[in-house]
């Protein structure tokens, strides 16, 4: 695959990406917050659920770089996991984390917690950012 080539595989998954946590953010805001808790459980489940997709595009986007092909069907967190540590231990550090964070607590478990739903927040912002244009 070409530069040009990687280049607009790269723009068209980032911009999916960030698409999905822009949309993730938005729906935040309507959770609302009181001190450091978010009041409606619904929209954090959300927003998490949202923002974690966001990852797994991002991640998509990553693996085609890397000529790992797309596996038919469901991905499950494990496909993700055993081929991006072949690539970046660092990534997959963080795809753990935001797995833990946004999919579970966030999205399966309901924490309403500010700080542990930013911090979610924030690891998809730099997963998403691996495959901006321009970053090699």
């Amino acid at each position: 695959m070409g530069i040009a080539e990687q280049e607009q595989l790269k723009k068209e998954y980032y911009n999916e990406a960030v698409r999905y946590l822009d949309h993730a953010k938005e729906t935040l805001k309507k959770a609302g917050k009181e001190d450091s808790y978010y009041n409606d459980e619904k929209y954090v489940k959300t927003a998490c659920g949202t923002a974690y997709n966001g990852v797994l595009k991002a991640l998509d986007g990553y693996l085609l770089l890397k000529d790992v092909r797309k596996s038919r069907g469901r991905k499950s967190v494990e496909y993700y996991q055993s081929n991006v540590v072949k690539y970046d231990k660092k990534l997959n550090t963080e795809l753990k984390n935001a797995y833990d964070i946004l999919h579970l607590s966030g999205y399966y478990d309901g924490v309403t917690n500010v700080t542990v739903i930013t911090e979610g927040f924030k690891i998809a912002g730099d997963i998403i950012k691996r495959i901006e244009p321009g970053n090699n």
